[in-house]
């Protein structure tokens, strides 16, 4: 079961990498993992913004969709997780996003600014 989510999980993802693509982002990386957590996808967009991206793939939007599923808890592993990042890799930036892109019976919904964070201390 755990092999079929993720295998679906992966797709999602990949669909939504050619997503950003063609909106004109520069993937960074896939999959960036610390002791923090996980972030699916992040990338830089024509303004210079780093944009974390959490991908939530749903066969419905029943209990909430995708986008429910990132809750405070997740948001803030999702913001550790950005500082681990940035710290890493030292990169320079015009400014942070924090997006979430939902894939629901395979259609894309893209929130930008879909959740912030005060005080983030780099």
């Amino acid at each position: 079961m755990f092999s079929f989510l993720r295998r679906q999980g992966n797709k999602a993802e990949e669909q939504v990498t050619e997503y950003l693509k063609e909106k004109g982002y520069k993937i960074l990386t896939r999959n960036f993992a610390c002791k923090m957590g996980e972030i699916d996808i992040i990338a830089q967009d024509k303004q210079n913004t780093i944009v974390f991206v959490e991908v939530k793939q749903r066969k419905t939007n029943l209990f909430g969709g995708g986008l429910a599923a990132v809750n405070k808890a997740k948001q803030r592993r999702i913001t550790l997780t950005a500082v681990a990042y940035i710290k890493k890799t030292k990169i320079n930036y015009a400014a942070l996003r924090f997006d979430i892109i939902t894939v629901t019976a395979g259609v894309i919904q893209h929130y930008e600014n879909a959740f912030t964070v005060t005080n983030l201390i780099l």
